[in-house]
């Protein structure tokens, strides 16, 4: 949550940090979780200030983002088996919802996390590919929808105007879930092909 001025900028931080995890994320694994743990870090953090509290958010977005991107690139082999849990977990959002509307069970996520999870430790170098390929197709779609419009996929508050990152509002657009498997496969192929040779 950040005052809705910001929100632009937001979203073009979320479009670069998609455009590398998508296309380069394993080469630059530690950059990329540097880059979502700031984002988690952040949202967590400014979610618990005021929504009058332009200035707190900010600064405690700037303070949550620095932990959460220390704590996932000191947490390695956490932050692998983190990518294969969301990478389960938002397979099991988007499966539920092609099959009904909503959001599904949390045990089914929990499982479809626990499996990616498992996964991820199992073969790391292909689920750190296709991890980072789908989880940057997505961060990339969701800020470009939120920079090209704000109203429709952000929700801002007509009282208080803050900036509000919903990662599962794009589940509404049908096209939405095309463009993340298009941008998936373009980026794994790209980081078999190209970007996955020494990991930095």
């Amino acid at each position: 949550m950040l005052p809705a001025a910001y929100g632009f900028p937001a979203a073009i931080v979320l479009i670069i940090g998609g455009i590398v995890a998508c296309f380069a994320g394993y080469r630059f694994f530690r950059v990329v979780l540097a880059i979502y743990g700031f984002i988690l870090g952040a949202l967590m953090a400014s979610s618990m200030m005021g929504v009058n509290n332009g200035v707190g958010m900010i600064v405690a977005a700037l303070i949550g983002g620095v932990i959460g991107a220390v704590v996932l690139v000191l947490a390695y082999f956490v932050g692998i088996a983190l990518v294969g849990a969301g990478l389960g977990a938002l397979i099991a959002h988007q499966v539920w919802y092609w099959i009904r509307p909503g959001d599904p069970p949390a045990l089914i996520v929990i499982i479809a996390a626990l499996v990616g999870a498992a996964l991820a430790m199992v073969v790391q170098r292909y689920v750190i590919i296709v991890g980072t390929a789908f989880g940057g197709a997505w961060t990339m779609i969701v800020g470009l929808m939120n920079a090209l419009s704000p109203r429709g996929v952000t929700r801002l508050s007509s009282a208080t105007e803050v900036w509000i990152l919903y990662p599962q509002s794009t589940a509404d657009e049908r096209w939405a879930p095309i463009a993340w498997l298009i941008l998936g496969a373009i980026g794994v192929v790209v980081q078999l092909g190209v970007t996955s040779g020494k990991r930095r």
